[in-house]
């Protein structure tokens, strides 16, 4: 029954944590939300993985300067935001830190790899 108890507490911390970092969002609900004006998206990658390629009219602030750079998104602030990374270890980090700023967030599932596993189109060169 301990077991039990503590397996249930285990999948509702996680579940907690899930949301706190950024509900994950599929790559069609992520091209609805940005088509439809009510999200943006946030690459967190490096710059120069973000030069190689990056979704259409995504903005790119390094995952280390999210902190000292968070003034950039206050214009957002009634939009979504669309975190992406690479493959999705620091998006969640990164959405929770944002959220406590009281910004609406989503993480892309699978990041930018899983966006180009499905063969879907990248941006190449500068941030706009």
């Amino acid at each position: 029954m301990l077991t039990s108890l503590l397996a249930v507490l285990i999948v509702a911390y996680s579940l907690r944590e899930r949301i706190k970092s950024g509900v994950p969002v599929s790559n069609n609900e992520l091209t609805s939300l940005v088509n439809s004006e009510k999200a943006i998206i946030l690459d967190i990658r490096p710059s120069a993985e973000f030069k190689v390629g990056h979704l259409v009219d995504s903005i790119n602030i390094p995952y280390d300067r999210i902190n000292a750079d968070i003034a950039t998104l206050e214009k957002y602030k009634t939009k979504t935001i669309i975190i992406v990374d690479k493959i999705g270890q620091y998006a969640g980090t990164a959405g929770r830190q944002l959220a406590k700023q009281g910004y609406d967030v989503r993480r892309l599932s699978g990041g930018i790899s899983e966006w180009q596993n499905q063969n879907l189109p990248l941006v190449k060169g500068k941030q706009k």
